[in-house]
């Protein structure tokens, strides 16, 4: 039971990932997540006659008496969904009420939107454990969608209208932040409640995970019609991923040069490292930042830069797999190692790298590979989301909420980008270590149509936000 709040109610509106949050929600102890309590034509779903001795005919002649009936169960948060759609005398109810928590469920009006002309089509509304999915591919309307896009937003801005006149703040979730175990601890501890869940509710899978233009069959007509509209991130997959932080520790900076590196793993730090140490003949780099530090070299580094530098995503995912999974060296990761030859029948050695493996069997692994991560980035797997093989746009994301990098370099234009750099500071270019290929088989040896297409679908938003081609 919750100190805070009474009770709770989740506006959100269909194909927002609703169900999912409730299965979630439904983990924790003294939590009840009941579905669509006040919509028109039935009571908590479909199958209901009556919700808390509460039916269909008398919560039309009372709405709030159900509301009360929730609240009268001892040693209980119980709540409920709410859409745009449902009985708007509830909502005249409980949203001036600060002692009912607030939740407020969002998702990209494109996709919610195209997930719910599939529902229709398929009649699937929920995938199960042991559902069998159903698939369609749908025609986009655009009058249809400026209505839906119109709906979706008079609503979120009734809701954000009505908390600021009546002083209440409400938590906030996308639709992609249902994922994440430490968001919906964090809800739970917004709501007042002091049990924790340990992993995400297995009773429900997304319906359609792939991308808008696997689902719609009029997909060049949708992207034209929508050109004069705001941005829906047309081409990508959902992202699943966990947002990133700044990781402000991880910041290097020359030992006396105003220039600062922002890494981002998969990338090239030892070069950097090297690269950052030479602009001072080889002095000690400054690093092990906090928020705190990074301020003070700021101001006493009057017109200092900062740069990251971007990789094609072939090239970081083929890095990822020969660092952290293939060797053995100290900045390998054995247990997923483990678990990958378990699952995904990796043909890679027990130990190091020796002969017997050849050109064939490394693209074989490195395919399984990505195999296994376009599951990960899509929070199917139980391993988590490395930062090593996590999506560069998420990362650079991650950095802006601190402060985003002056520049963003290509590794392909580096010997460019870096003189740049140092002409803006007033100090001459270090030359740029040569490195020899580190890994044992190059990319170079493998690379086909095959591999570039698996790469493509694993990180579609940064082809699509960095112009990325084939290489």
């Amino acid at each position: 039971m919750s100190d805070k709040f009474d009770y709770y109610v989740m506006l959100a509106e269909k194909r927002t990932g609703s169900n999912f949050l409730c299965s979630n929600l439904n983990q924790f102890k003294g939590v009840i997540a009941h579905g669509e309590a006040y919509n028109p034509y039935f009571i908590g779903d479909g199958s209901r006659t009556d919700l808390h001795g509460v039916t269909l005919a008398m919560r039309e002649a009372d709405p709030q008496r159900l509301i009360n009936e929730m609240k009268a169960v001892p040693n209980n948060l119980i709540g409920f969904r709410f859409f745009s759609s449902h009985d708007m005398r509830a909502y005249d109810h409980f949203m001036p009420d600060k002692r009912c928590g607030k939740i407020i469920l969002t998702r990209n009006p494109l996709e919610s939107y195209v997930s719910e002309l599939i529902a229709w089509t398929t009649n699937q509304w929920k995938l199960g454990k042991g559902d069998t999915r159903e698939t369609a591919r749908v025609q986009f309307k655009l009058d249809e969608f400026k209505k839906h896009v119109s709906e979706y937003q008079a609503f979120q801005v009734k809701i954000l209208n009505d908390l600021q006149c009546s002083g209440q703040t409400a938590f906030y979730l996308a639709y992609e932040d249902i994922q994440n175990i430490d968001v919906l601890n964090g809800l739970a501890e917004f709501l007042g409640v002091e049990s924790r869940i340990e992993a995400i509710s297995t009773n429900l899978r997304r319906q359609n995970p792939g991308s808008l233009r696997d689902k719609v069959i009029n997909y060049d007509e949708m992207v034209e019609s929508l050109a004069e509209m705001d941005h829906f991130n047309l081409t990508r997959t959902p992202n699943f991923e966990p947002r990133r932080g700044p990781v402000v520790p991880s910041y290097v900076a020359a030992a006396k040069a105003p220039i600062m590196y922002l890494p981002m793993k998969g990338g090239l730090d030892a070069q950097m490292r090297n690269w950052l140490a030479a602009l001072d003949n080889g002095g000690n780099l400054q690093d092990g930042f906090n928020q705190k530090t990074l301020r003070q070299w700021k101001r006493k580094n009057t017109g200092h830069r900062s740069f990251t530098i971007l990789r094609h995503p072939v090239v970081r995912a083929h890095a990822a797999f020969c660092e952290r999974i293939l060797e053995t060296g100290p900045d390998a990761y054995p247990e997923i190692r483990e678990k990958l030859c378990s699952d995904y029948d990796l043909p890679i050695p027990e130990g190091a790298v020796d002969e017997a493996y050849d050109r064939r069997t490394h693209r074989e692994a490195f395919l399984k590979f990505l195999a296994f991560l376009k599951e990960n980035l899509r929070g199917q797997t139980s391993v988590r989301i490395d930062a090593t093989w996590a999506s560069q746009s998420q990362i650079l994301q991650g950095f802006g909420q601190f402060a985003l990098p002056d520049m963003v370099i290509r590794e392909d234009q580096l010997i460019e980008g870096l003189a740049q750099l140092c002409e803006q500071v007033g100090i001459d270019a270090a030359e740029l270590p040569d490195y020899p290929n580190p890994h044992p088989i190059a990319l170079s040896e493998i690379y086909d149509a095959d591999i570039e297409a698996a790469v493509r679908d694993l990180y579609q938003r940064d082809y699509m936000m960095f112009g990325y081609k084939a290489l």
